[in-house]
């Protein structure tokens, strides 16, 4: 591919005042977090709710008369699908989009919304535009790519323009890498504006195709479902991998909870709902604070399209993490009275007391004694930690079930 500046200016041209130009912000609470001058780009604002809009316009804007009346077909996780529907409905350009199985509900919908008919096929991205292909040649749809284009490439580098026009002194960007077409895009634009400016891709652990690509390694690939399935590419694309060779600084990976961190940050301190590829920059921002330490450093918040019950569980698993919600499994003897003084001790530690389940028969515990499940509101860890300290003392062994460590054992006290 031989994508220049140039192209992207044009592509820019082609879509202004159809596509949001959406705001860059500075983050003053994730600055003074993360020890870097923190910039939000928050294409998670896009029509459709992602960067994706940009690119699917100008490669339907780029077809022949006769390849819009014979219709076009993409295959997408998501957030391609509902920018190619968009789109495709203005122009009035018949669309087909073929997801994997485990797509989010909510982008399934959304996209069938837009008027675009949806097909579900394969586990992975990769099944799903093999079967794309084959209907693309069935039927005499044209393609399009959601990053292996050249005209999909130049749209997502109109960001580029967008971010250093709004501060040309910036001195990083971190973006997340699916297929590579987005910092492809910004990559190459930015580079050739501000050639010193470091750009830094990231992934999601579970899936380290580029990132393997670039570091010339070989990471285990398990094929497990990651919370960032927008970025869920098994396969690096030559072209992409190419480009990324030439314009990238370096590609971390980042793991499952470190997104979910993410997610809980950007909606709790800035009031933005993120989905797990668009939190990625920031996770990979706070795992690698020393490398970006003092540098102003711009956050790609790629999408937002992120399923109410997927950000209701994150929210509760943060509250876990933190100690902020704790579940303690508390001995104590069978007899009357014994779960008022229970629920004093809690209550004069100041924590909130919002569940108590009580199980004795199907239980390993001697007839006489029983065992109770408190889930408590709290302050933080160290507060439940009193708690617990508080019980002990007064003679209930207890147990920390749910503690600021994910994974952990048991806590017993």
């Amino acid at each position: 591919m031989n994508i220049t500046l140039q192209d992207i200016q044009n592509a820019a041209k082609l879509i202004d005042g159809k596509v949001l130009r959406t705001p860059f912000m500075r983050s003053l609470k994730l600055s003074e977090i993360s020890g870097a001058d923190v910039w939000l780009k928050l294409e998670n604002l896009q029509h459709t709710g992602a960067f994706k809009v940009r690119g699917a316009l100008v490669k339907l804007l780029s077809l022949a008369q006769e390849e819009r009346k014979s219709g076009v077909i993409a295959a997408s996780a998501g957030n391609h699908a509902q920018g190619v529907g968009y789109f495709a409905r203005q122009l009035g350009i018949p669309a087909t989009i073929v997801m994997p199985k485990g797509t989010p509900f909510t982008k399934i919908s959304r996209t069938e919304a837009l008027g675009a008919e949806v097909v579900l096929y394969g586990d992975d991205f990769i099944a799903a535009r093999d079967h794309a292909y084959e209907m693309a040649e069935q039927h005499g749809f044209a393609f399009v790519h959601p990053y292996d284009d050249e005209h999909v490439i130049a749209g997502q580098g109109t960001i580029a323009l967008e971010i250093l026009e709004d501060k040309p002194d910036l001195d990083a960007l971190i973006v997340s890498i699916g297929g590579g077409g987005l910092i492809s895009g910004i990559g190459i634009a930015a580079k050739a504006i501000k050639p010193d400016i470091e750009i830094h891709g990231v992934q999601a652990s579970l899936y380290p195709s580029m990132y393997d690509a670039y570091h010339q390694v070989a990471t285990d690939y398990t094929g497990e479902q990651t919370i960032a399935d927008g970025i869920a590419v098994k396969e690096p694309s030559a072209n992409t991998h190419a480009i990324i060779d030439q314009v990238v600084d370096d590609v971390f990976l980042t793991g499952e909870i470190e997104i979910e961190r993410a997610i809980q940050m950007y909606l709790e301190l800035q009031r933005i709902i993120c989905e797990g590829a668009g939190a990625a920059p920031l996770a990979a921002l706070m795992q690698n604070k020393e490398t970006f330490k003092g540098k102003s450093v711009g956050l790609i918040v790629s999408g937002g399209n992120i399923d109410s019950r997927m950000m209701s569980s994150i929210l509760m698993r943060g509250l876990v993490r933190e100690g902020r919600l704790a579940s303690l499994r508390i001995s104590i003897p069978d007899m009357p009275g014994v779960l008022a003084t229970i629920s004093k001790i809690i209550g004069d530690s100041g924590a909130n007391i919002i569940e108590v389940h009580h199980q004795q028969i199907f239980s390993d515990v001697a007839l006489k004694q029983t065992q109770i499940d408190v889930a408590i509101e709290s302050i933080d860890s160290k507060h439940v930690r009193k708690i617990v300290e508080a019980l002990s003392k007064q003679g209930f062994q207890t147990r920390v079930l749910s503690s600021d460590k994910a994974g952990a054992e048991d806590e017993v006290f």
